[in-house]
């Protein structure tokens, strides 16, 4: 039986030829470029420690391993021979409007039973159900009873997912005449074809071997990635129309075996046009500190023995929120990443904004620790339309500063790069993004095996590890079990070690295959331990890190009117005619407000105003302009004054001489207090304020009974006590009857709410590495009830992108610039609207219906983005809706719930 060349792979942006035919891609082309980008990725991307998970679960030698990935790539569409496919109303057609594959319905062997082209399988479905049987029939590993257990459903099932989600388990029942229950596969011919393409891609891959192991969850990760990542690539247009076959082509034994040579050179060019290639870690230089023991110093000198004797694995740094901390992490990280060969790092944050301010210190410290070329991307929900035109909107806001915007600056990456999408974008060498990137991987969302194989090959660095309350905290351990499992490095950065911190090393000990013996982060501050992914043991620092910046910080709590506090408080900067400060106010519309009274009431102090509902190239802005004011080295020549919200408590590299906050949960109070500057930083608390919405009740509560009218602590010896006092039990005993019975009732419903959380956490999870019992399918179930909302909800407050236009183009410094239409007919570019959305919580935002016409609402990229068209109204730009009042300037979007 020779090989039909008419069966099509790819048509969609390949025009049309003379005839005003469709030009069409022959599947075996598509196969055979898939498989071939499948080499130069195995070759060139992956590590040495991710082959070695696929070679030794595949019990076969490196290069077996290499064909065997190839010739499984190659046969990732086969399930596009099958009638629905070949034969679907939007596939190529003739100039009159007729069907290519039309013709071949009618020819003997192709045709096929009623119903067959509404068979609503899909071609990843078809690919699994299919390759079940004749990976079983040529001699891989099966099973019966238990078909998930053995190597033959696993690769086809690993294969059937290559579109973003697996499918379920298929039984022998099934697989051995799959066209009986899914017709759409056809038989005959289409049967035939099947197998004939199958043979081919296995002849020209030369994968002739038939493994014996077993498919670990590893491996099927690595597998995965490394499939869907060729996929990806063998189907950019542009490449396919370049290797297009003349008229004639018929794909017979040596036409495949010359076009194999095309698809292997283009297959090298379209991997080092990735900006995927050629990153790694250099050798950290050694610690020159001798006898210091500074916690950098600690980190530095330690764990390289601690890698070289254990391999990689798990390192946590707890002490309160400081440069020194960021630096211990990366000086981890450096070291981690050049023992396993890692391709880069992702940095993840509580916050966007958090994300936003620590660009510039990892691109230093890339300069540094990485070698070769690397690319940068933001990555966050507000980043997330195009990540490397993000990335540049940062570069250009802080080209002021230290970081270059120069062209020609090897990080600043192309905002048409093949990157720049969502689902790709993690695949950059240097990340620095939130934690809901992590979380994400090990919740049932499309392309989330692809999220775990990108972090494999990286450094993960989680800033702030358990500052994600009761979902986020369930989530990081099973992110952690799954790194473990792939050894993965990981540093984690804490304030203070706690249960939740134990917990976090008894997860990745869990994923790594330890013991039960408990492994316990040291409580004295500042510390660090060590997990390897070997065996899953702990080990400690022989030397303990030495506190070297202790400090006195004094808390002083005050009653009375928040503003008037405020006054009070930055009075002797006033008199004094010297000095920062920052006020922390719990809402935007709070800050602005503050912002006016300051600017009005204390004309000698420089007030700037910072929040996260401004737009984002005016958020980048105000960041690098106080990352410049307010560092260490910022000269100003008078008092001046920082006016924000939570969202700057994770920001790094800002100093002050005094931070006022309102209430909030002691960890929060001291993360800001970490702000400020010198041996005796200062700390005032507003009781009267309002807290933010996101804080605990119960927590702002016993924070403020534990603070009472104010006190010292000493930094850090003393945090981790005044943490547990916060936490006590005890606390309740010390009150009186009826604030005792008040601050119960808020704990009881703090717990019943971390509980639920837990609970809905724990159910919608993916299953841990041990769990799976050879369903890779578990890893996208769908779980009954399950409500659209309910994914973004679990990853902390949801957010909308809103984007506020002017009449026909965008306000950018006051001047009409930029032409964005507000008619129906033009489709915008969503990259052109990166530096102007304004993230906004979805509760301000509910029944908001927005002004989109109708192309905005067809751009999957665009759903979102919550679009307002603005009015100018005394002076005023605003958008009155039903319920809400949206008021814009360049202090940033205020939103009023109308009566």
């Amino acid at each position: 039986m020779s090989l039909d060349s008419r069966l099509w792979g790819k048509a969609a942006g390949l025009g049309k030829n003379a005839a005003g035919a469709h030009r069409t891609h022959p599947l075996i082309c598509h196969l055979l470029d898939t498989a071939a980008v499948a080499e130069v990725v195995w070759d060139e991307l992956l590590t040495s420690r991710q082959r070695s998970m696929v070679a030794g679960a595949l019990q076969v030698p490196d290069g077996e391993a290499r064909a065997l990935a190839a010739f499984w790539a190659g046969l990732h569409d086969i399930g596009k021979i099958s009638v629905p496919f070949q034969l679907h109303r939007n596939g190529p057609k003739y100039a009159d409007g007729q069907l290519l594959a039309q013709e071949m319905g009618g020819e003997d062997g192709y045709g096929f039973a009623a119903g067959a082209a509404q068979d609503r399988q899909s071609h990843e479905a078809a690919a699994h159900w299919w390759l079940a049987g004749v990976f079983e029939e040529i001699g891989y590993p099966s099973s019966r009873r238990r078909p998930q257990s053995q190597l033959s459903h696993a690769v086809a099932q690993m294969l059937g997912g290559h579109g973003g989600r697996y499918h379920p388990v298929v039984y022998a029942k099934d697989y051995r005449c799959p066209a009986a229950r899914h017709p759409g596969l056809g038989t005959g011919r289409w049967e035939e074809q099947r197998r004939v393409h199958f043979d081919e891609v296995r002849r020209v891959t030369g994968a002739a071997s038939v493994p014996q192991g077993r498919m670990t969850p590893g491996a099927a990760v690595v597998l995965t990635g490394l499939v869907t990542l060729s996929d990806w690539l063998a189907s950019i247009d542009e490449e396919i129309r370049a290797r297009l076959r003349e008229e004639g082509w018929t794909g017979t034994r040596e036409d495949l075996d010359g076009y194999w040579q095309v698809a292997r050179a283009a297959a090298l060019r379209l991997v080092e046009q990735s900006d995927l290639v050629g990153t790694g870690f250099v050798r950290p230089e050694p610690v020159q500190c001798a006898g210091e023991t500074s916690l950098v110093a600690s980190v530095g000198a330690q764990l390289p023995d601690l890698v070289s004797a254990h391999g990689p694995g798990l390192v946590v740094v707890t002490a309160p929120a400081s440069e020194e901390r960021t630096q211990a992490a990366l000086r981890a990280a450096a070291v981690l990443g050049h023992a396993v060969d890692a391709r880069g790092l992702f940095y993840a944050l509580p916050t966007g904004s958090a994300a936003d301010s620590h660009m510039a210190q990892l691109h230093a410290f890339a300069e540094q620790a990485l070698t070769g070329p690397w690319r940068s991307l933001l990555l966050h929900s507000s980043s997330r339309l195009k990540p490397a035109e993000a990335a540049q909107q940062w570069v250009h806001a802080h080209a002021a500063g230290d970081v270059s915007a120069e062209p020609g600056e090897e990080w600043v990456l192309a905002a048409n790069s093949w990157l720049n999408s969502h689902h790709r974008a993690l695949l950059a060498a240097l990340g620095t993004g939130t934690v809901d990137e992590l979380l994400q991987a090990v919740m049932p969302v499309k392309f989330n095996v692809m999220r775990l194989f990108a972090f494999s090959g990286k450094v993960v660095v989680v800033d702030e590890a358990h500052a994600r309350g009761a979902w986020g905290q369930k989530l990081m351990l099973r992110f952690l079990e799954w790194a473990a499992a792939l050894q993965i490095p990981v540093v984690l950065a804490a304030m203070s070690a706690d249960k939740s911190v134990d917990a976090m090393l008894a997860a990745y000990r869990r994923g790594a295959g330890g013991g039960k013996e408990t492994t316990v982060q040291p409580r004295r501050l500042p510390a660090w331990s060590f997990v390897d992914a070997q065996s899953g043991r702990g080990h400690l620092p022989r030397q303990p890190a030495g506190t070297v910046d202790a400090a006195t910080l004094s808390v002083e709590v005050v009653d009375g009117g928040p503003y008037d506090g405020i006054q009070a408080a930055l009075a002797p900067l006033a008199g004094a005619g010297k000095g920062r400060a920052v006020v922390y106010r719990s809402t935007p519309a709070e800050a602005i407000r503050t912002f006016h009274q300051l600017s009005h009431d204390l004309p000698g102090i420089d007030v700037t105003l910072v929040h996260e509902q401004m737009r984002n190239k005016d958020r980048w802005q105000r960041l690098a302009a106080c990352r410049s004011t307010f560092s260490p080295d910022g000269v100003v020549s008078g008092p001046c004054v920082l006016v924000t919200t939570p969202m700057l408590q994770h920001v790094r590299g800002l100093h002050f001489d005094l931070v006022v906050s309102g209430p909030a949960p002691l960890a929060s109070l001291l993360a800001r207090a970490a702000q400020s500057a010198g041996d005796q930083p200062r700390l005032v608390v507003l009781r009267a304020d309002n807290r933010s919405e996101l804080d605990d009740v119960a927590l702002v509560r016993r924070t403020d009974i534990v603070l009472g009218a104010g006190r010292t602590i000493s930094m850090p010896e003393e945090v981790p006590l005044l943490l547990d006092e916060v936490y006590a039990d005890e606390l309740v005993d010390r009150l009186e009857e009826a604030a005792a019975r008040e601050l119960q009732q808020l704990d009881n419903r703090r717990t019943v709410r971390e509980r639920r959380a837990t609970g809905t956490a724990g159910w919608l999870q993916v299953p841990g590495p041990r769990e799976l019992d050879g369903d890779l399918g578990l890893l996208s179930r769908d779980h009954p009830g399950m409500e659209p909302g309910l994914l973004p909800s679990v990853l902390g407050e949801e957010m909308v992108h809103v984007v506020c236009l002017y009449p026909g183009s965008l306000l950018e410094d006051g001047v009409l610039g930029e032409k964005l239409a507000r008619d129906s007919k033009r489709r915008p570019k969503p990259g052109q609207l990166v530096p102007y959305l304004i993230p906004v919580p979805q509760r301000l935002v509910d029944g908001v219906a927005g002004d989109a016409n109708s192309v905005w609402c067809d751009m999957a990229a665009l759903k979102s983005v919550l679009r307002l068209d603005m009015t100018r109204v005394d002076g005023t730009w605003v958008r009155t809706g039903e319920r809400h009042q949206f008021r814009v300037s360049e202090h940033g979007l205020i939103v009023d719930q109308l009566p």
